[in-house]
């Protein structure tokens, strides 16, 4: 297998960003008893994690340190986490009883905070387990999976509370069905963030990833399953549709992540303290003229890590204009186009007007088949949190991928013989003639 890990990015001055807008200013702070630092961030995979360096000895033990600092938090939700492996103190698993000393790292992994109070709304939802610790979700394109600043309905939540509705005697209480039936860690959103309610998310995918998302219905399924993902113990694999063919059609991508340096609401591969490490594994499972299928294992779960990483080595995924993948219609099919993102260890690969035009022109086209990134969450493997037993969740495909992929298939396709896959794609892409 192949290892791609480049040098230095180019200067990101003499790429056009994707917008002029200067980089929002650093977190962290100081405040409570005790001078610290805390740090928050939110990877991929949608579990909060904080950060205090404590500058001086602590008052107290971990846990009553930690209730403090943890907003919502009570002494018992705090020590079972401690339990549970969710806090680290120099990089070691933790005790509820121990002291803190100065110059000591705490590290904590938080699910995200649940909230209540969502409507009900009937929206379709392919359901893949279920039963009375998790369900599993093939969450389908355009769909946010919580309330988030100006999306405030429409969401998975919105479509759970009305799956759970269904599923109570009639009368219930449709307001709180969310809090019978999903984990409730916490109280609220993160208002902060602009996050509104999301209990029982373990996990997130963007709005339109589509593909496998796991949601805890009990507090304590919610910490073991936080855990899992946070130690990576679970395997997460991806589809994606990409402009052209890597070569080797196996690697690894190792390229440190951190907030773009010109646009706020990107990510790039920064080689300096703000980089973050990050690791993808790639399989070429097909290939077409002028594409792709990809198989991606996630080994670190950063912000729209796959997205920068493909681009970054010059495979930008199909409809992903944000990261410099093209639209593809009718017509693309046959003349594939150079992507805007072929070029490797490029930061960004247009700037905001060019993308909002092209984004316009495409919506305005009768033969536009996908516009939006062609990335599917297509296989998740966990143990269960009450027997521990294995289970591998595989989603299949929506449209308009689907589609996608079998109008490429049509055109030519060559199989790919790579070791270490996981995807069953006659599972994960069913047959044209079955659908």
């Amino acid at each position: 297998m192949a290892r791609f890990t480049p040098g230095l990015s180019p200067d990101p001055a003499s790429e056009p960003p994707f917008g002029g807008e200067s980089p929002s200013g650093a977190g962290g702070g100081a405040g409570g008893e005790v001078d610290f630092d805390d740090v928050e961030f939110a990877d991929e995979d949608g579990a909060e994690q904080k950060r205090w360096v404590l500058s001086r000895d602590a008052q107290h033990r971990l846990d009553k340190y930690l209730q403090n600092r943890i907003k919502g938090s009570s002494r018992n939700q705090v020590q079972k986490l401690i339990d549970l492996g969710g806090v680290k103190v120099n990089g070691q698993p933790a005790k509820a009883s121990q002291k803190l000393r100065e110059g000591d790292v705490v590290d904590v992994i938080l699910p995200p905070r649940p909230a209540t109070h969502l409507v009900p709304e009937d929206i379709p939802l392919h359901i893949l387990y279920e039963d009375d610790d998790m369900i599993v979700v093939n969450k389908q394109a355009n769909l946010i999976v919580h309330p988030a600043r100006s999306h405030l309905n429409g969401t998975l939540l919105n479509a759970l509370a009305f799956h759970f509705l269904q599923q109570q005697p009639a009368g219930s209480d449709a307001a709180h069905v969310l809090d019978e039936k999903l984990s409730a860690v916490g109280k609220d959103g993160n208002p902060a963030r602009g996050e509104g309610p999301r209990p029982g998310i373990v996990h997130r995918l963007d709005k339109n990833t589509t593909g496998v998302i796991i949601l805890a219905k009990r507090d304590e399924t919610h910490w073991m399953l936080a855990k899992q993902f946070e130690n990576r113990t679970n395997l997460k694999c991806y589809l994606a549709l990409v402009h052209g063919c890597p070569d080797p059609p196996s690697g690894a991508i190792e390229a440190p992540i951190g907030k773009h340096l010109t646009y706020r609401e990107a990510m790039a591969v920064r080689h300096d303290s703000q980089g973050r490490d990050s690791l993808t594994l790639y399989r070429v499972r097909e290939r077409y003229p002028g594409y792709s299928l990809v198989e991606l294992e996630l080994k670190t779960g950063r912000t729209h890590q796959i997205r920068v990483h493909l681009s970054y080595l010059g495979f930008p995924i199909v409809g992903d204009i944000f990261y410099g993948g093209e639209p593809v219609g009718e017509k693309e099919l046959d003349n594939p186009p150079l992507p805007a993102g072929a070029r490797p260890m490029l930061t960004f690969a247009r700037s905001k007007d060019e993308g909002r035009n092209m984004e316009f022109l495409a919506a305005q086209r009768d033969d536009m088949i996908l516009a939006t990134p062609a990335l599917h969450a297509a296989l998740l493997q966990l143990r269960h949190p009450a027997d521990g037993r294995t289970m591998t969740f595989t989603a299949p495909l929506h449209e308009p991928m689907l589609g996608l992929v079998h109008k490429l298939r049509q055109r030519g396709c060559e199989e790919m013989i790579v070791d270490g896959v996981h995807v069953d794609l006659a599972a994960a892409i069913p047959d044209a003639t079955q659908q």
